[in-house]
């Protein structure tokens, strides 16, 4: 009788930024919908809605630099540049006025997403996963410490496809800010530390392809640079 063979997966990590220690990720939480002009652009979802979740699995996850195969089953790749929390302190049922003790640290991300495929989960009413949840979808940046980015949550975020900026927003403008957006997904889910929060996307998001380099800037924080290389499978549909 054959052995099972039981592999032991490496734990995906992010630098952090001025530490030598990195951050262990556990779980990646998605906010759908926080901006306005995106619920506009997409024609869908109420403003008025309350935030919901959806998450993406923690090997996602690929850092600054990163070189990400263009992914199989889609042939319209899109960008969503978005602030990450990261969590550094256990909580569930937070409130918005305890949640900014609960973050280690902010960083720039993107949300990659098959939008075709998340359009035909929602015209079935499935859920998201073959449009969010793949390998390579959620590049994240280096990771500073919440105590040394005093101005970002006031500041604003750039996204640049080759070097022509693409989506540009305040993110004061976030229908729902970053101590709601945690107080929310506290009742819920147990927060741990660990986690990454990626609070939404503004207007502007639009498709990449193989050699485009994507970079998004969030003030005071690390830039996050990746470029989409051609995948294995890529196959137009």
């Amino acid at each position: 009788m054959t052995e099972p063979v039981l592999w032991q997966l490496a734990q995906t990590a992010l630098p952090v930024t001025g530490r030598p220690e990195a951050f262990p990720v556990r779980r990646v939480y998605c906010v759908g919908r926080n901006y306005l002009d995106h619920i506009r652009e997409m024609r869908e979802g109420d403003e008025r809605d309350d935030p919901f979740f959806f998450q993406k699995p923690t090997d996602a996850v690929v850092p600054d630099g990163s070189t990400i195969p263009y992914p199989p089953q889609t042939g319209d790749l899109q960008f969503e540049g978005e602030l990450v929390v990261a969590i550094g302190a256990a909580g569930s049922d937070i409130s918005s006025q305890d949640a900014p003790g609960h973050i280690f640290g902010l960083a720039a991300g993107i949300d990659l997403t098959r939008r075709d495929r998340q359009r035909d989960c929602r015209d079935m009413a499935h859920p998201w996963e073959a449009g969010k949840s793949f390998d390579h979808s959620a590049p994240c940046g280096s990771i500073l410490p919440v105590e040394k980015a005093t101005s970002t949550l006031s500041g604003e975020l750039r996204l640049s496809v080759n070097g022509r900026q693409r989506q540009h927003t305040s993110l004061g403008l976030m229908i729902w800010n970053v101590p709601e957006i945690i107080s929310h997904l506290s009742r819920s889910y147990r927060l741990m530390p660990g986690d990454l929060i990626y609070t939404g996307t503004p207007a502007g998001v639009a498709a990449v392809h193989p050699g485009d380099r994507i970079r998004v800037e969030i003030t005071g924080l690390p830039a996050l640079t990746v470029t989409i290389s051609e995948g294995d499978t890529h196959a137009s549909q």
